[in-house]
């Protein structure tokens, strides 16, 4: 379908492409975004994606976007699209040079539709190769688990490589601990026992991320979040990335280590999957 294939947008509820030059997401980087998997016209966890939207511009002092303007607006988008990738955008909006926020900001809300990636199938059924990126993750616990605009260090680390068989990039903070994927939070089960590493400091607080160790709550899967070394990916029976386009990748190569998609991390994907999307599973991942 042509709506599967072409990007459309939304800005501040007109359909335009371009913002101002002098608003602080272009400046600064001064807003946040969520990446909402749509398939058969619905969006995937809508609610998840709003309550984290709305909780970070709380944290950021940025004024909350109305959720049923938002929701409206990505439904106008999504609602005849067979599979596609919904982009949601808040930035502080228009304001002076200098790092001051305004007084009374009036956000600039951007919704956008995108195609879904071409990700080869057998990533998700037979895993993918990783590789440690170079580039540091940088602590700054103000903004710790916030999806905001600055991206950079992701950038910088995903610029690193361009073989195509390597799917995701591991990210470290500065002490060379690992923290997620450059667009992934990162999963190990180690005797049973599933763990993600701890964002005090940095990364990202995914929606799946949360939604995985639910799930495993659930289903009497011990989990827990910690603080891990890379000597525990080494030890690690399964690892697995997750976001909400890809829903679970199992890792099945990182530098000299192999793992197989372990038992794990197949029910884990399985209960996601139907959680996600119902009858509609087929379409998603």
């Amino acid at each position: 379908m042509a709506d599967d294939r072409h990007v459309h947008c939304l800005i501040n509820g007109v359909a335009a492409d371009q913002v101002s030059v002098f608003d602080r997401g272009l400046q600064y980087g001064d807003g946040l975004f969520e990446t909402v998997a749509v398939a058969a016209g619905r969006l995937l966890y809508r609610e998840r994606h709003l309550d984290r939207l709305r909780r970070d511009c709380r944290r950021l002092a940025i004024p909350e976007p109305d959720p049923e303007v938002l929701c409206r607006e990505g439904q106008e988008l999504a609602r005849r699209c067979t599979r596609g990738v919904l982009k949601l955008v808040i930035t502080r909006g228009v304001g002076g040079r200098g790092y001051r926020p305004p007084e009374r900001p009036t956000p600039t809300r951007i919704v956008s539709l995108h195609p879904w990636p071409d990700h080869p199938q057998s990533w998700r059924t037979n895993g993918v190769r990783v590789r440690i990126c170079r580039q540091r993750l940088g602590g700054a616990a103000a903004l710790a688990g916030i999806k905001h605009l600055n991206r950079l260090e992701q950038v910088l680390a995903r610029a690193e490589w361009d073989d195509p068989e390597v799917a995701e990039g591991i990210m470290l903070d500065t002490d060379g601990r690992p923290v997620e994927g450059t667009m992934s939070n990162l999963f190990v089960v180690t005797d049973g026992v599933l763990q993600t590493p701890h964002l005090s400091t940095c990364g990202v607080a995914g929606i799946i991320r949360a939604r995985i160790m639910e799930l495993a709550q659930v289903m009497g899967i011990p989990c827990r979040e910690a603080v891990l070394e890379m000597a525990d990916i080494g030890r690690a029976q399964e690892v697995f990335v997750t976001n909400s386009i890809i829903g679970v990748w199992p890792v099945n190569a990182l530098e000299e280590r192999r793992w197989s998609a372990g038992p794990l991390t197949r029910r884990l994907s399985e209960a996601l999957m139907q959680d996600a999307a119902g009858p509609s599973a087929a379409q998603l991942w």
